[in-house]
């Protein structure tokens, strides 16, 4: 997945660390489908995404404010995938809501 191209600052991340459990399970369809249904939810700005062989991963979702995010949470086909991540996909987890400030770089041109 590509760098997210973002506005400049200010503006809010959610960081979703999460440690998977073994095979599918239809995960990856369900990632996908939040993925995209969270580029249609206003103050939606990007997302960046990576996991390891191990099943540890890092997902950053950007935001413009407090209230987007919340919106977000609160969305009845993300709160069904929250479910089934606890239930069935992850070992672990980690969700964190930042405010960023400054943000820079080198694009790859």
């Amino acid at each position: 997945m590509p760098l997210a191209q973002l506005p400049a600052p200010p503006y809010y991340v959610v960081t979703f660390a999460s440690q998977r459990t073994a095979g599918d399970d239809g995960y990856g369809a369900m990632a996908d489908a939040m993925v995209a249904l969270a580029a249609g939810q206003p103050g939606f700005l990007g997302v960046e995404s990576a996991r390891g062989a191990d099943g540890f991963g890092i997902t950053n979702s950007f935001w413009t404010d407090e209230a987007a995010i919340r919106a977000w949470k609160a969305n009845v086909d993300h709160l069904v995938a929250q479910r089934r991540g606890r239930a069935d996909w992850y070992q672990a987890y980690a969700v964190r809501v930042g405010r960023i400030e400054r943000a820079y770089g080198k694009t790859g041109d």
